[in-house]
């Protein structure tokens, strides 16, 4: 600890003595002494080096070991792991010298959580890769990942020290793969703290505003939930039931979803809340049927909407979550979630498969988890070469809700929500879905692209003459049905590839036509086909013909035009874009101002953001900068795949130049509305309309309305003046609405 100042020295003890009173399952005295010789290791290790902030860098994996411990209640091992996490990658230590101190499993699983230092391509994502690494290493040792979103956990709580550009990189990272991932595993608290916390990063203002208005009624909220549980209490006293009952605000990022999906303000969100019940079951009697009990006096109480009944009790989650779920209509008319859970179910709820030790007497949940992590066994055997790839089609996995359906036999089967017939197929074997020809769900004949529902019973048809179709990727929804069917047509292209190859020659050599590097490339761009492969593919498939080639061969047509549509990707940003060393960048963040002659971004044509916005920029392979809104899905993405390429954007003020915007209003049809809202639009100096659109039905009017504006202030203002006209109820900037 030469390297430490006294103080740090004193603080970093203290941290170990917390460490062991967090370590529920740090019994024995070889337990400890296990733990100590951890401690001691990475305190020496990584005695010389800081965090980002200043702090000794030791604090960071005595964090990781406190969350394994302590949030997540795992053993001795794990702990051990967490603190020696990074000792292999950024010390002197090896593998061998960890296998030798404390065993081969320990090594095996620091071995996992080891970082590489390479990619397989260029092209790659390294946290794609990371990602790949992370789950072979999963389908070995479940702990790996437990300690690897500890780590990740403690990360995003110390992401303040770090530059706007990597709090934006890791925040997206972690909203698109590692919070599903928490909540496959059932780590419902770790789950939401990432969701929270990413928010909280990407979108301050957002978060920061929601945050501030759930302090605000909290005192209401509390009034509230007080008059709504005081009637159960009775109720559960009298029938005899041991219980808790408490009522919690819903986190930060769920209220934000909902405000997205629904198109509503926060004052117009009324089940930002949800009531738990967690009882002590009474013995001689099945958990389930005590659930079901006390659902029964819920409702003798409060009027149930029978459309949100979720019952978890009788089919588990395939993280293992079980619970009860029914909403009910409470005082003043407002819909509240109730939750029923005994308190086996609640800390499984809360710790996932990690609580799971306590219970060892109940084998169907493990049972579960070897089932999830077969799931990720077959995607492994077969993986993408591709990263990035890989790591799209697994994650439509983490994300996916799921339902249960039959097989002909009467078995049950889980799949994600959304499937159709075909990924039914593909889950069944390979070989049953590259045959499908078509299903049977409930004894009725459909086909393949039908979706499917809980509690269908499904039998696939299949042909021996039947091969995989590219329409098929329209309606496959898994990665596992992707992936087999993608593996498939890669077989065809090259077989196209090819032949289109051999017949492009022979065009080219029967044409007597002198071609070289430069008129090839040219050919390509009057085609509009970014790759040579793509070009011989079509030519193979017959898609392009002997006399295309002759029309569009250099000299029989200007290629000019492909090169002009190419640029109008987006909104183009001028003819040349400026080298490196005239960027307007300062470390990672682009300024964007008003007078420049020359561009050197544009601006996304799927999210249209306009100055004012909260945006992010994408480095593409031009040296160019895309500007995306925060929001946007396709900025997401990005945000996580190639976050070595995101950047940070500052508007400098615009008034001079204006952008696209549109509007979406509606409201109560009336005389003269649409007139009051044109009146409102031409007066507002600030905004130019472009065109006006408005349909009615029934008494109720539809507008969009297609604008150009400064920025993103201007706009507000117009929305905000648009709302207070009489019978208008909703203005929505058009993004918002589709978002």
């Amino acid at each position: 600890m030469e390297n430490l100042t006294k103080a740090e020295r004193e603080f970093i003890e203290a941290q170990y003595d917390k460490l062991l009173n967090l370590c529920v399952r740090c019994r024995t005295q070889e337990d400890r002494d296990l733990i100590r010789k951890a401690f001691d290791l990475a305190v020496d290790a990584h005695a010389a080096m800081r965090r980002k902030s200043g702090e000794p860098y030791v604090t960071h994996p005595i964090a990781v070991a406190k969350i394994v411990a302590g949030e997540m209640e795992l053993g001795v091992k794990s702990v051990i792991c967490a603190l020696l996490h990074d000792v292999v990658e950024d010390t002197d230590y090896t593998l061998n010298d960890i296998k030798e101190m404390f065993g081969r499993t320990v090594a095996n699983i620091i071995d996992g959580l080891t970082k590489i230092s390479h990619v397989l391509d260029k092209d790659a994502s390294l946290q794609a890769e990371n990602f790949r690494k992370m789950l072979l290493t999963l389908s070995e040792d479940v702990r790996v990942i437990f300690i690897k979103l500890a780590d990740r956990l403690h990360n995003m709580r110390t992401l303040d020290s770090m530059p706007e550009y990597k709090q934006i990189k890791i925040a997206g990272e972690t909203l698109f793969l590692y919070a599903p991932l928490a909540h496959r595993l059932g780590l419902y608290i770790i789950k939401t703290e990432l969701e929270d916390l990413a928010l909280k990063y990407e979108h301050p203002l957002i978060y920061n505003d929601i945050l501030s208005k759930v302090e605000e009624t909290e005192g209401e909220r509390n009034k509230y939930i007080e008059q709504f549980i005081e009637p159960l209490e009775k109720k559960l006293k009298t029938h005899g039931f041991t219980f808790k009952l408490s009522g919690r605000p819903k986190s930060i990022y769920s209220i934000y979803n909902k405000m997205q999906k629904k198109d509503v303000p926060f004052e117009e969100i009324y089940d930002i809340f949800a009531i738990r019940i967690v009882f002590e079951p009474k013995p001689g009697m099945p958990e389930k049927a005590q659930c079901w009990t006390i659902y029964s006096l819920i409702t003798d109480i409060y009027q149930p909407n029978p459309d949100r009944l979720r019952d978890w009790v009788s089919t588990p989650k395939a993280n293992g979550y079980e619970a009860l779920h029914t909403t009910v209509m409470g005082p003043d008319g407002r819909w509240v979630e109730v939750q029923i859970r005994s308190t086996r179910m609640d800390n499984i709820a809360e710790l996932g498969y990690a609580a799971h030790w306590k219970y060892k007497g109940d084998d169907n949940d493990q049972n579960q988890l070897d089932k999830w992590l077969q799931t990720i066994r077959k995607h492994l055997e077969t993986p993408s070469s591709d990263a990035l790839d890989f790591l799209d089609e697994f994650k439509l996995n983490l994300f996916s809700s799921e339902i249960y359906v039959f097989t002909p036999k009467g078995e049950l089967e889980r799949i994600p929500k959304g499937s159709t017939a075909l990924d039914f197929a593909y889950m069944i074997h390979t070989e049953v879905g590259d045959k499908a020809i078509g299903a049977k769900v409930n004894h009725k004949l459909v086909p393949l692209s039908q979706k499917l529902r809980s509690g269908d019973q499904v039998e696939i048809l299949t042909s021996e003459k039947q091969t995989p179709q590219r329409d098929w990727l329209d309606f496959a929804i898994t990665g596992r049905a992707k992936s087999k069917i993608k593996s498939a047509l890669k077989e065809d292209r090259r077989y196209f590839i090819n032949e289109g190859q051999k017949r492009f020659l022979e065009i080219v050599r029967d044409l007597n036509y002198p071609l070289d590097y430069s008129s090839f490339k040219v050919l390509r761009e009057n085609f509009d086909i970014p790759n040579k492969e793509e070009f011989y593919r079509r030519i193979g498939a017959q898609l392009i013909t002997a006399d295309d080639i002759e029309k569009n061969l250099p000299g029989k047509r200007r290629s000019a035009w492909g090169k002009y549509w190419r640029l109008q990707f987006g909104r183009s940003s001028g003819s040349k874009t400026k080298s490196k060393d005239e960027k307007k960048q300062t470390g990672k963040t682009l300024v964007i101002e008003e007078n420049e002659q020359e561009q050197n971004y544009r601006l996304a044509n799927c999210c249209d953001p306009i100055p004012g916005d909260e945006v992010v920029g994408f480095l593409n392979s031009e040296e160019v900068v895309i500007i995306h809104k925060k929001n946007c899905p396709n900025a997401i993405d990005l945000m996580a795949t190639f976050g070595d390429r995101i950047i940070s954007v500052q508007w400098k003020v615009h008034k001079i130049l204006s952008f696209p915007a549109k509007i979406y209003i509606e409201g109560i049809d009336d005389i003269g509305i649409v007139h009051h809202i044109t009146s409102v639009i031409s007066t507002e100096s600030e905004v130019n309309m472009k065109s006006i659109r408005f349909d009615t039905k029934d008494g109720i009017f539809i507008g969009n309305i297609d604008m150009y504006v400064h920025n993103v202030n201007d706009l507000e203002t117009l929305i905000n003046r648009l709302r207070k006209i009489k019978g208008v109820k909703k203005v929505l900037r058009t993004q918002e609405k589709n978002a």
